[in-house]
């Protein structure tokens, strides 16, 4: 009898919990480009964006919504989207790297 309440117990725990963890991700500064130039994240997930260039690089969204300062090599820049939507950024010093972070 015990072990039927604990698997009833169990069941509804894996039904009704919510994940409290989104998928982050990383994207790279290299080479003028982005990497991944396209990304796809949960709401609530935090990307990183990462230099290893040795030449100075931005994170720009089209919208107005994030924008990093100049990023040196083996600086980092993060930004959590709340919200779904698709964003579409570029380097502002390098407006030929662009990118897109769909947010669903």
């Amino acid at each position: 009898m015990k072990s039927g309440i604990f698997a009833l117990a169990l069941l509804s725990f894996s039904l009704f919990a919510r994940p409290t963890l989104a998928a982050d991700a990383i994207i790279v500064m290299k080479n003028f480009h982005f990497s991944p130039t396209n990304v796809s994240v949960p709401v609530g997930a935090t990307v990183t964006w990462k230099n290893m260039d040795g030449e100075p690089h931005t994170v720009a969204s089209a919208d107005g919504l994030f924008r990093s300062s100049a990023l040196d090599e083996n600086d980092t820049y993060k930004f959590k989207f709340d919200h779904a939507g698709v964003f579409k950024y570029i380097c502002s010093i390098h407006p030929n790297m662009r990118a897109t972070i769909t947010v669903k």
